[in-house]
């Protein structure tokens, strides 16, 4: 936790002006407020003096009052200037922290994410950044001035009268004993309560996204029963940590009740015997209220700083999360054809446990590679090699002669094009969708892609046409609108490096043959990788890479494989059997 602390203090530290203001614009309130006391009770003393004496000074008590009001008012304007410096301070530190996270999440491999749910991980960046920052506000503009009120309240108690202040000290150690314990419980019942609420967030995120599917099994019962469960957890977690934290204030009002009636019992001994006036017992009693009071505070604030603490332990779990190789510092440009050789290629996703193993392959500038091979085989793993997406462990990838190793990821992926299997839409225009493959594409262009991948005459019949909106889960288009526009994007895109896995695999027979033909000219003179479970579609590929087990099992064209009567000969005979 002690590190936890740190890491918050030096990510505050940026913000040390308005902090030191904070602290300022509390501690010059705190002393104000210690001074209204003193002087309600000096007002007190003059009044009795006057009944007593026969005459009231009403013009000097009137001065006390006025003196009283102004210091309660400045006290209050600089409690107002606390609060806006801690908001502002909090919410710059915050804002550091999300560009933080986004950038962090760019420089993670993508290994980090396939055992977490994204709901889970979207959690740190959302809810325990939130949480996060409501506690560091509070904290800042509540904390500050409870801390200068106890050494504040106290010193004006010895100033009054010493030995009441003696009596109230005693119950000072019990108060921050039991705080200390209290805290030390709610720390790691808080942890829970935002790990379990990371944990239903993924579920509700992924029952979210699957919801079509889920309807399709009739699965509604199960997720329902999955998600009562992970509710049940959260509420237990909630419930626990807020038992804890509320069960703390009570207690330090115990323990204030208490000091309060020793107090009352010493000071009026002290009154009788004439040791105190009745002004300065007043002031003494507004004194103990107001120290008492801030260890209340601050105890309640306990489970509040916990919470925030743990939030805090899962962020920068994320952000110390291990980072991909840094790209060199001089990277490499080559700006060949396209030619890629992959050579004694080894690779697993963890070490006991390789996929592909010493693989080594060409591909020819104008030539089409067919990955063909069962599932799990290591067909998407090899495009995703080649992308830079995995980090290989032996052997390199080379690009028009240079190590990929050796280039920027930005520089190699902007001379690879890719369209997938699952599509992808974001929030927009279709337009601006297809000119994602191209910074700055004209109208002109994105229409002449459209066009090119046969995506012009469905987009015509939307409504707005080009302009028609969407987002990733527009329900509007069929799969195979959607893969057809993800097809007119890497048109558009031009690349010098084709990957398609499984392209067309979503739309109709016609439009398979009609994007075809787009396929081979936009394949002509460049270097094309497609991944394909249906063999009709790859016939034409220069070279048909038939992979199994993580190695290639052999390779050459359709008619030579065939004529071979190996695995591709039977992986043909099984799907076209029953033609």
């Amino acid at each position: 936790m002690s590190i936890t602390v740190r890491r918050l203090g030096q990510a505050l530290g940026r913000e040390r002006l308005l902090v030191a203001g904070v602290v300022a614009a509390g501690a010059i309130g705190v002393v104000l407020s210690a001074a209204g006391p003193l002087l309600l009770g000096r007002a007190t003393d003059l009044v009795l003096r006057g009944v007593l004496g026969g005459g009231v000074d009403h013009a000097a008590v009137g001065r006390v009052l006025l003196a009283a009001v102004g210091v309660y008012a400045v006290a209050g304007l600089c409690a107002v200037a606390q609060a806006r410096m801690a908001v502002l301070a909090v919410q710059r530190m915050l804002r550091r922290l999300r560009d933080d996270l986004e950038d962090k999440i760019w420089r993670i491999p993508l290994g980090y994410f396939d055992g977490r749910k994204r709901g889970e991980v979207l959690s740190r960046v959302t809810n325990d950044v939130d949480n996060l920052g409501n506690s560091l506000q509070q904290a800042l503009g509540q904390l500050i001035i409870p801390l200068f009120s106890i050494f504040a309240m106290l010193g004006m108690m010895f100033w009054v009268c010493w030995p009441l202040a003696l009596v109230a000290l005693v119950t000072a150690p019990v108060s921050v004993l039991v705080a200390a314990r209290m805290g030390k419980r709610a720390k790691p019942a808080f942890g829970d309560l935002w790990r379990h609420t990371g944990e239903l967030n993924g579920h509700i995120e992924e029952m979210y996204t699957g919801h079509e599917l889920i309807k399709a099994f009739g699965r509604e019962d199960q997720v329902l029963q999955a998600f009562a469960e992970g509710n049940a957890e959260l509420t237990g977690a909630t419930r626990r940590a807020q038992v804890i934290s509320t069960a703390i204030q009570p207690l330090m009002m115990f323990a204030s009740n208490a000091n309060y009636v020793l107090i009352a019992i010493a000071g009026g001994l002290l009154v009788t015997s004439g040791g105190l006036t009745v002004g300065g017992i007043q002031a003494f009693f507004q004194y103990s209220r107001q120290y008492s009071q801030p260890f209340a505070q601050l105890a309640s604030m306990v489970g509040m700083v916990q919470s925030g603490l743990a939030s805090a332990e899962r962020v920068f779990e994320l952000l110390d999360a291990p980072e991909q190789t840094p790209d060199p510092a001089t990277p490499t440009r080559p700006d060949g054809p396209g030619h890629v050789a992959f050579e004694d290629v080894s690779f697993g996703y963890t070490p006991d446990r390789p996929l592909i193993e010493n693989l080594s392959l060409a591909a020819e500038p104008g030539h089409t590679v067919a990955i063909v091979g069962p599932t799990g085989a290591g067909k998407t793993t090899l495009v995703n090699l080649l992308l830079r997406f995995h980090e290989i462990c032996g052997g390199r990838i080379t690009l028009d002669g240079a190590d990929i190793t050796g280039m920027s990821r930005a520089g190699l992926r902007s001379r690879i094009g890719m369209v997938l299997q699952d599509t992808w839409l974001f929030g927009g225009t279709i337009a601006e969708n297809i000119a994602y493959g191209r910074s700055g594409a004209t109208r002109e262009q994105i229409v002449a892609a459209a066009r090119a991948a046969h995506a012009d005459q469905f987009i015509r019949t939307l409504p707005d046409g080009y302009d028609t909106p969407l987002d990733d889960e527009d329900s509007s288009l069929s799969a195979g609108e959607k893969q057809l526009l993800t097809i007119a994007r890497a048109f558009l895109a031009d690349p010098a490096i084709l990957v398609l896995d499984e392209a067309t695999s979503s739309v109709d027979t016609r439009t398979e043959a009609l994007v075809q033909q787009a396929m081979a000219r936009l394949r002509a003179n460049r270097t094309a990788f497609v991944v394909a479970h249906r063999l009709s579609t790859i016939r034409d590929a220069d070279t048909i890479v038939v992979m199994q087990d993580g190695t290639i099992a052999e390779q050459g064209t359709h008619d030579e494989l065939l004529a071979a009567r190996g695995p591709y000969a039977r992986l043909y005979d099984a799907q076209f059997a029953a033609l």
